[in-house]
């Protein structure tokens, strides 16, 4: 039996120098831990291609058992369990110097035929892509699903509306938590737009022309389980789809932090209107009294993060034109994907265990003249005035009553008229029971009848709309699970009949 030869390094052939150590150690090792996060994918890739080879004869079946058979082996091991050495290059190289040690070059090195690694990382990739994709969705509903039921629970807790930080209008708690849960669904959508678009095959593109090999492309896409082919070959290498999904990823990082802060500020003392639970929170090395919200600070500052991301990942692409893709990737979005899903998920803890203040709520509510824009549509019915001219009338009464230390509560249609005088020549004529049941906060809410509006019965509406939307979320994260669970037993069973061969 003849003697296999070990095999040298790819660079061998071409260049009269190995790698050199900071080359290994600064740019090859992180490169190839990078891959090892993806090491099930790339293997898959290696399987799919080996069994579409054999189906079309450019590999012989034997070959093709002996290729396929320490692919599992290799796939079997896992990351944790599989020898590498950065020295001899990507992934690619270390699964083909262990194909080479176990079966020969001759046979092992068949398995590259009719591809490139500008075809092969780019499909694990994409691989990769699409099932962190699916894990940041399933977490973005777990957290929609929460906020609904919690919204659902106070869609009548009043609480007072902020602009500029300062009271504007009443709202409720559950209508605010639900603009949340209309925020999500636009992330979700986004993240679906960019999935079609990661959801490309570019297996057997091989560099870039193409190949002469009567390769089967709809069939790797089958057995890998892509909705589509990225059919120019000049594009296999291409990673703007990487940069569509970081956007998608950052905007659900922006909506995290818009809810982080409000909550943040909303548990101040001054506010008092919602509480973290204790296991979401922390306390002070110097201050024993201190019960500090750091779920919510610990989201904040990875949303921060998530700003550059889009930014840094179009800076990849940056004077290389079409044509030089030695850095047409965006190691970054590992990263994004680990923080948002991570975040949703803290998220959702918070908001499960979040205690709200509710009597608290209604006390702010009716605390500050939160309501004068009803009062001045009540006088609009009652008069012959534009709102304009209300406006004016009711700015000078709150500017008079704070002067004079009144609260709504105590407000008169007396000090109503005489603020009318003053800024547009006229009485009023409104009783006290009048001015002071405009100025009532649930008054406010219970007569809204816009749509979208802070109605407690339009929040149960819109509730219900939500409802409907995310059942239709979750079942397409189901059929894209089913689809690949098809898919994995579709190569599953082209291998299978290979190996009995």
């Amino acid at each position: 039996m003849r003697q296999i030869q070990p095999a040298g390094l790819l660079v061998d052939a071409r260049l009269a120098e190995p790698p050199a150590e900071r080359m290994i150690r600064l740019a090859d090792a992180p490169g190839l831990a990078r891959e090892l996060g993806m090491f099930h994918e790339f293997l898959k890739v290696d399987l799919a291609h080996t069994a579409m080879l054999v189906e079309r004869r450019i590999l012989s079946r034997a070959d093709g058992r002996k290729i396929l058979r320490v692919l599992r082996q290799i796939d079997s091991m896992g990351p944790s369990g599989f020898p590498v050495d950065p020295g001899k290059g990507s992934f690619l190289l270390q699964v083909e110097d262990y194909l080479f040690k176990k079966i020969g070059e001759e046979i092992g090195g068949r398995m590259h035929t009719g591809r490139s690694r500008l075809d092969q990382g780019p499909t694990a990739r994409r691989l990769y892509k699409r099932r962190r994709l699916i894990d940041v969705l399933r977490r973005l509903t777990a957290l929609e699903r929460t906020l609904i039921g919690l919204a659902a629970r106070h869609k009548a807790t009043v609480m007072p509306g902020y602009t500029c930080l300062q009271h504007a209008q009443p709202w409720t708690f559950g209508h605010y938590l639900h603009s949340f849960v209309d925020r999500l669904s636009d992330d979700f959508d986004r993240l679906v737009a960019a999935f079609a678009r990661v959801d490309l095959n570019p297996l057997g593109a091989a560099g870039l022309a193409g190949t002469s090999w009567p390769l089967d492309r709809r069939r790797t896409t089958a057995l890998l389980g892509f909705g589509g082919l990225v059919e120019n070959a000049r594009l296999a290498r291409e990673a703007y789809y990487a940069a569509d999904a970081i956007a998608a990823l950052s905007f659900a990082m922006a909506d995290l932090n818009d809810l982080a802060t409000d909550l943040h500020v909303w548990s101040s003392f001054e506010f008092r209107m919602v509480e973290c639970a204790d296991g979401y929170c922390g306390t002070s090395s110097v201050f024993p009294q201190k019960k500090n919200p750091i779920a919510l600070e610990v989201v904040k500052a990875r949303a921060g993060a998530a700003t550059t991301w889009l930014g840094s990942a179009l800076a990849t692409f940056r004077a290389e034109g079409s044509g030089d893709v030695t850095n047409r990737e965006v190691p970054q979005i590992d990263s994004a994907f680990t923080a948002t899903e991570g975040m949703l998920e803290l998220m959702d803890g918070v908001m499960r265990t979040l205690t709200v203040h509710g009597t608290r709520m209604r006390e702010l509510s009716g605390a500050n003249w939160a309501t004068a824009s009803n009062l001045a549509d009540a006088i609009v019915r009652r008069n012959e005035l534009s709102y304009r001219q209300t406006h004016h009338a009711v700015g000078r009464l709150v500017r008079s009553a704070l002067a004079a230390g009144v609260g709504p509560d105590r407000v008169t249609g007396a000090m109503l008229d005489r603020a009318a005088e003053e800024t547009i020549g006229r009485k009023l004529g409104l009783d006290d029971a009048a001015v002071r049941a405009a100025l009532e906060p649930e008054t406010f809410v219970r007569t809204r009848r816009t749509t979208g509006s802070v109605n407690p019965a339009e929040t149960a509406r819109m509730l219900k709309t939500s409802r409907t939307r995310l059942a239709s979320q979750e079942r397409w994260i189901a059929r894209m699970l089913k689809r690949q669970k098809g898919a994995d037993a579709k190569l599953t069973a082209a291998i299978g009949r290979i190996m009995r061969g």
